[in-house]
């Protein structure tokens, strides 16, 4: 089976995209419950949503879903959030806290290990190669993470999410001009926005953005209000998406404008 998809482009953008996969092998669907069946955590459309917006960025998307193993946590298994509720390497419940494998059915160490391999491992090494293609073309890379999320989730966090949620680990992983940018343009455009906030990237923001070394970070969590229905059958909303759209595109206009001005290779990446 195909792991991960790699559409190549020849800008300095990477867009990452590893919760929109759906496909879950048939030995491991087979021990999931009802619950796990459901495949509610997806960031359904992701791809879609992001489509077209930046005919130059590459674009790195997982088409494993996380229920077989999470591409954005650390493979180490160390918890992104100490003392907050979150999800595993291998998830054993979903958002909501409820368990999603059938009892004595959930994943063993030395499975989760196996999964790690098979299906993090690939992810991760093609997003590497391309970010260090990108910078090697361009002196500079930004890795733009693209994820969505339900807009309320009690068991992760209190009321109901803004729809634009921007992280850098409180500033660490991105130039601040790259910070700064996006959230610009999360504030004018009229929706409720954050940065930093409940969500302040994930392993993937912060394993690879290093901007002494010419790779910027930034990951952008969306309210799925904000572009689809969110309760099953998951629909895209066409009327939501457009108006969305213009706002994710002018976040990558400025990435791309920012990064091909030479102001971030200025700052310590490799010229």
């Amino acid at each position: 089976m195909t792991v991960v998809e790699v559409q190549r482009g020849q800008g300095p953008i990477v867009l990452g995209q590893p919760h929109g996969g759906t496909v879950v092998p048939e030995e491991i669907h087979a021990r999931l419950n009802q619950t796990g069946r459901a495949l509610a955590d997806t960031d359904w459309h992701i791809n879609r949503l992001y489509k077209g917006l930046s005919g130059d960025a590459t674009v790195v998307q997982s088409r494993v879903h996380r229920y077989v193993v999470d591409a954005n946590r650390d493979p180490a298994g160390q918890s992104l959030y100490p003392g907050q509720n979150t999800t595993t390497l291998v998830p054993l419940t979903d958002f909501d806290g409820q368990p999603i494998w059938l009892e004595g059915q959930e994943p063993s160490e030395d499975e989760i290990e196996e999964r790690r391999r098979e299906f993090h491992a690939p992810y991760h090494a093609a997003l590497q190669e391309e970010l260090e293609r990108v910078r090697a073309r361009h002196g500079v890379a930004i890795l733009f993470d693209c994820h969505s999320i339900r807009s309320r989730i009690p068991f992760l966090f209190d009321g109901e999410l803004p729809v634009f949620n921007t992280g850098t680990n409180d500033g660490t992983t991105c130039a601040p001009e790259i910070a700064q940018a996006v959230d610009a343009v999360a504030r004018a455009s009229g929706c409720a926005a954050v940065l930093n906030g409940r969500f302040k990237g994930g392993w993937t923001t912060r394993n690879y953005g290093c901007p002494d070394k010419g790779i910027h970070a930034i990951q952008m969590e969306i309210a799925q209000r904000a572009y689809m229905d969110e309760r099953p059958p998951w629909p895209w909303r066409a009327d939501r998406a457009e108006r969305l759209r213009p706002h994710l595109q002018e976040m990558l206009d400025r990435l791309r404008a920012l990064a091909l001005s030479g102001a971030l290779a200025e700052k310590g990446a490799p010229k």
